[in-house]
């Protein structure tokens, strides 16, 4: 967990990337050599923040967004949100400017958010939840869960995948953006045709807790059903736990790859977490075990 523990602490409000994407590819650079497979690695400033890593010969992409929802500053103390973050009062805010450092509570409700720093902080500059992480032997509570725990999980299967793309995406909290020419880049290097979704999903009445990582049938957005199907098949034939989700709403970088003009089945795979978007969200360490053995099981077979 002590990995996992450093990738919590980095901050990465959508737009602002940097600094994660940095960390990551650090951290493989250092770890690349004692995989199965060191990848070719894809980065720097034509993928802007993104990190793409090729192992062997790809029939199968897993994507994985590296930012999360936040804050804003505006002017006369006024907050704005990035993605859809929990406007929760009296949460603890923290950021930088060209002032220094920023530590505040947030204020106000959905329709007026505003902080209470001393001075007035600089237009335009990203505020997200201070860092609380608690584990014990059955959960971990923290912020940013999502998708920290979705980037956690692709850098665990690069250990022992042999053919394949793992992606590290940017912009998904706040109507996406890089996955249009990641995709381009992607079919005109080794092209695919199947793509899985790292991600974290939500605890509802059809999803609980400990029953296992969640196989999503559709969110807002509607998968191919043979694929689906032949996912739900491999996952039962595994004897990891599993669990379906059908939903309504929601959406994730699935909803780009369905969007594009590639004809590339994918499913979003992930465990689930209470208290959504809020500094206190919560993932069953049992779901997310079997997320982390489904992956490798799937892109051995896909």
């Amino acid at each position: 967990m002590k990995f996992l523990i450093e990738l919590l602490k980095q901050n990465s409000v959508s737009g602002d990337e940097s600094r994660t994407s940095n960390f990551i590819l650090d951290c493989i650079v250092q770890r690349k050599n004692s995989w199965k497979v060191v990848p070719e690695i894809y980065s720097g400033e034509e993928f802007h923040d993104c990190i793409l890593l090729k192992f062997g010969t790809p029939r199968i992409a897993v994507f994985a967004h590296i930012d999360t929802i936040g804050f804003m500053s505006r002017y006369n103390n006024q907050l704005i949100s990035i993605g859809g973050p929990e406007v929760i009062e009296g949460t603890v805010l923290v950021g930088k400017d060209s002032l220094g450092e920023i530590s505040c509570k947030l204020n106000g409700d959905e329709n007026n958010i505003y902080h209470d720093f001393p001075r007035g902080i600089e237009p335009g500059t990203r505020l997200s939840f201070s860092q609380d992480i608690r584990l014990d032997h059955e959960f971990i509570q923290a912020a940013y869960l999502d998708n920290r725990l979705g980037v956690y999980s692709a850098l665990k299967l690069c250990e022992t995948i042999t053919h394949g793309w793992v992606v590290f995406s940017t912009y998904e909290e706040h109507g996406g953006g890089s996955m249009p020419f990641l995709l381009k880049f992607i079919q005109e290097t080794s092209p695919i045709k199947q793509a899985l979704i790292s991600d974290i999903t939500w605890i509802t009445e059809g999803v609980q807790f400990h029953k296992g990582v969640v196989i999503s049938i559709r969110d807002k957005f509607i998968p191919r059903k043979k694929f689906i199907d032949r996912i739900i098949s491999l996952a039962k034939d595994s004897g990891i736990p599993f669990q379906l989700e059908v939903e309504e709403y929601g959406g994730s970088d699935g909803r780009e790859v369905q969007f594009s003009p590639y004809a590339i089945d994918w499913c979003f795979i992930g465990a689930a977490e209470d208290n959504v978007h809020s500094p206190n969200e919560k993932v069953s360490l049992a779901d997310l075990e079997a997320m982390l053995n489904i992956y490798p099981y799937l892109m051995e077979r896909l």
